[in-house]
């Protein structure tokens, strides 16, 4: 299996095609599996890449290092050593997190878009931003679920993501969830539900795809929440996926597929 040192920590990760090159992003205790029928289908026609963050997935489970910030670092490492550039970078939930702290780290330099899926400027309940998901109670009682009950918490978030989760997607779930060791859950869930980035999304100097889910579970509002995102980036369009969940590239493939090979081939 192909693996790359970035920064300290060994990284898994697949590069399929030629071409245009698309970097996939997975979201918190995911991994790059979620992206299957994305490297499979979209490679015919681009370069497919994918990167597990340390911690994640197959990737090395290391002690330190588990912040968006830090997963964005591991990212530029990465981009430089694969000699990536005018990558469409596309983000699923906290993947989209970790393309905006790169553009605030290292700019647009080896960015041609950016694809956000399905995630606010910010998930916390600050006093002025009427988008958010929780609040320190809410965090709290997740950080404690996560310590004290695994099999509830992975339950939670799969009725969370999907809306209508099959068997395959409740076996991935767990799969890929479980190899997320606890400690390092409950470091990159405080991290990721505290990130604010409604000052960085003004300053996206790239065009952006932003997807939204309809059949949200996650709470009330949040498909305008993440057509929110759209009111903030320069250059952004939107899409809703009905009847569709919190992750369109597993639960609407094809059409996920063709929606972005559209954005790509717009630019």
């Amino acid at each position: 299996m192909p693996y790359v040192q970035c920064n300290g920590a060994d990284l898994y990760y697949e590069d399929h095609g030629e071409g245009q090159p698309i970097i996939f992003l997975h979201g918190v205790m995911c991994g790059l599996r979620f992206f299957e029928p994305q490297l499979a289908s979209l490679s015919n026609e681009y370069r497919t890449v994918a990167v597990d963050f340390r911690g994640h997935g197959r990737s090395e489970k290391t002690e330190l290092g588990h912040t968006v910030a830090q997963y964005a670092r591991d990212l530029h490492t990465f981009l430089k050593q694969r000699d990536l550039e005018e990558v469409v970078m596309v983000g699923w939930s906290m993947g989209a997190f970790v393309s905006w702290d790169y553009v605030n780290q290292f700019g647009t330099e080896r960015i041609r878009g950016l694809v956000d899926i399905d995630i606010e400027a910010s998930r916390f309940q600050w006093d002025d931003y009427d988008y958010g998901l929780t609040d320190l109670v809410g965090l709290k009682d997740t950080l404690a679920l996560v310590q004290e009950d695994q099999t509830s918490f992975i339950q939670r978030l799969t009725e969370q993501v999907f809306s209508n989760p099959t068997t395959e997607m409740r076996t991935l779930q767990v799969d890929e969830t479980s190899r997320t060791p606890t400690p390092i859950k409950s470091a990159i869930l405080f991290d990721a539900l505290t990130r604010d980035y409604r000052a960085v999304l003004p300053e996206i100097d790239v065009p952006m795809l932003v997807c939204a889910g309809g059949d949200e579970t996650r709470g009330t509002g949040t498909v305008e929440a993440v057509r929110h995102v759209t009111d903030l980036v320069p250059d952004a369009t939107f899409e809703l996926f009905e009847n569709c969940g919190h992750c369109p590239p597993i639960e609407q493939p094809e059409r996920f597929n063709r929606v972005v090979s559209q954005f790509i081939n717009s630019l």
